[in-house]
This record gives structure tokens, sequence and C-alpha cells, in this order.
């Protein structure tokens, strides 16, 4: 059995649909922000693996939610982290594209150094140093732009103010993958076998759509595919300001998953098939 926290998430949904056999783990039955339980569940399930699917993923929010995020994402993970190499048993943390700061065109490897940008990126970075320090079998698969049929993202909001207006502003010099969060589900599951088969894979990945492109030409792809009339404007992010400095460049460099079978998904038509889903829900 695999353990899985997160039941409501975008990737957590995904993986209960992939795996039935799934144990998805809700907060009504373990809530990050204590991560004694998080750690005894997983001792006393003694699951063949865990994946980590849950996280205080609110960038703006986070801001001014510093302490929470802390607990959630770093300290969470940290204490999984000790209860798998307890057990013996592979752990597979999802992180992000925000550790990193965004700076250049050039794809992030795994092992550039990060230099996160807000609240968010650096609780994130610091769940990843607590998973690596506990010493066990274990992935960390950075991933970024996570889009699904559920959930809050970036394709639903496109979706629902498209169907409002004749045009949007959407940023257009922030770049990244767009990354379906079925083929996310997919690929923490081989992930999981695959530290199971060889724990010499342990290590750090990256896992994001393709091809690389901008928000704004992301906006354009989501209103032809769902037949949207409405026009997409191109502006900088200091058009846009948020809470939480956002990375110029998201684009991950993703060589690494060859090793365990893996490669980058393509995004367009993972899009084609969430908006056929929500369609079909109306």
């Amino acid at each position: 059995m695999i353990l899985v926290f997160g039941k409501t998430g975008q990737v957590a949904r995904e993986i209960a649909r992939a795996d039935p056999a799934a144990l998805c783990a809700g907060r009504e039955r373990v809530d990050l922000i204590d991560p004694r339980a998080c750690h005894d569940l997983i001792l006393q399930m003694q699951p063949a693996a865990v994946i980590n699917a849950a996280a205080h993923t609110a960038v703006d929010r986070a801001e001014g939610e510093a302490d929470l995020a802390h607990t959630i994402n770093a300290e969470a993970p940290a204490a999984m982290a000790r209860a798998c190499a307890a057990l013996g048993v592979p752990l597979v943390q999802i992180s992000t594209d925000y550790v990193f700061d965004g700076a250049g065109s050039a794809p992030f490897a795994p092992d550039h150094p990060p230099a996160p940008l807000g609240v968010y990126g650096r609780t994130k970075l610091k769940g990843e140093d607590g998973v690596r320090a506990a010493g066990g079998v274990h992935a960390i698969l950075r991933t970024s732009w996570v889009f699904s049929a559920h959930g809050s993202n970036f394709v639903r909001t496109m979706l629902r103010l498209g169907a409002e207006r004749d045009s949007l502003r959407v940023v257009a010099d922030q770049i990244g993958g767009p990354t379906p969060a079925s083929a996310i589900a997919r690929a923490c599951l081989t992930i999981a076998q695959a530290l199971r088969d060889d724990p010499r894979a342990s290590g750090t990945y990256h896992f994001s759509g393709a091809p690389d492109v901008s928000w704004a030409d992301f906006a354009r792809a989501i209103m032809a595919q769902a037949g949207l009339d409405c026009r997409i404007i191109d502006i900088p992010t200091t058009d846009y300001p948020t809470p939480a400095r956002r990375p110029l460049n998201s684009r991950l460099d993703c060589a690494g998953l060859a090793r365990l079978g893996l490669q980058r998904p393509e995004w367009q038509p993972a899009l084609a098939q969430v908006i056929r889903e929500l369609k079909e829900a109306t």
C-alpha cells in the first residue's frame, strides 16, 4: 500500500484516480500542521512507500503566513522522511520551481544552487533539506505550473474569465512548463516503485510539461482549445504586482528523468483532456 499525504489537492486526486489502492490521507485523518502526527501515521500504517502531495501552496498568502508555511512545507516533510527512513521505505516529496530565483533563460538543472525569492520557495527548499537530512531512500520531484480539472489553477481561472470577458491582460515575461497533475501523479507512482526496486535512484529530479511557454501563450492555447473568443494582451510582470515575487524563468532541465524511465509530458493533449472533463461536468 502506498500512503499519500493529501486528498483534495490536484495531484492527490490524480494519484487516487491512477491507483485506487493508494491510501490518500486528508486533513480529517492527519494535518500537516502537526508534523509529529504525520510521522506517527507512517509508523502506524507501515506503507510500502509514501508520497507527499500536500503543501501550503498559496504563494501570495504564504508571505503573511511564514510560520504556518514553514510547518507545513518544511517541518512536516522532514518528519515524514524520518519515519520513512526508520522503516526503510521510500518517500517521494513534491517540490517546486520556486526554489530558484528565475534568473537567466537556461533551464535549471537539479544541482543548480537554489535561491528562492519568497516564503513559499524558502519553505519548500527547507522541506527538501529535511528530506535529504533524514538519510532515507527518497526522491524530490520539482515541478511547475500544475493544472487539472479540479482545484485552483491557471487553466480553470482562464476558462472562467475567458467566458466572461472580451480580452485579458496576461503576463508574457514569465516562462515555464505547464504540468498536468495527472502526469505528476503517474510520475510519483513510477518513482515510488523505482525507488523500491533500486534505492540508488534516490535524488532530486525535475518534471515539467513541454514545451516551455509564457503564461500569455499558455492562455492563448487555453482559449483556442476551449473555443473562447477572448483576446490575450501581453503585459510584463511589473504591470501585475503580487505580494510574492515570481521567478521569470521557470524552465527546468528534466534530462535526469531518463534514469527513471520517464520523460517530460506534453501539456497540449492534457489540456484538451482537462477542458473536455470540465465541459462534461457542467
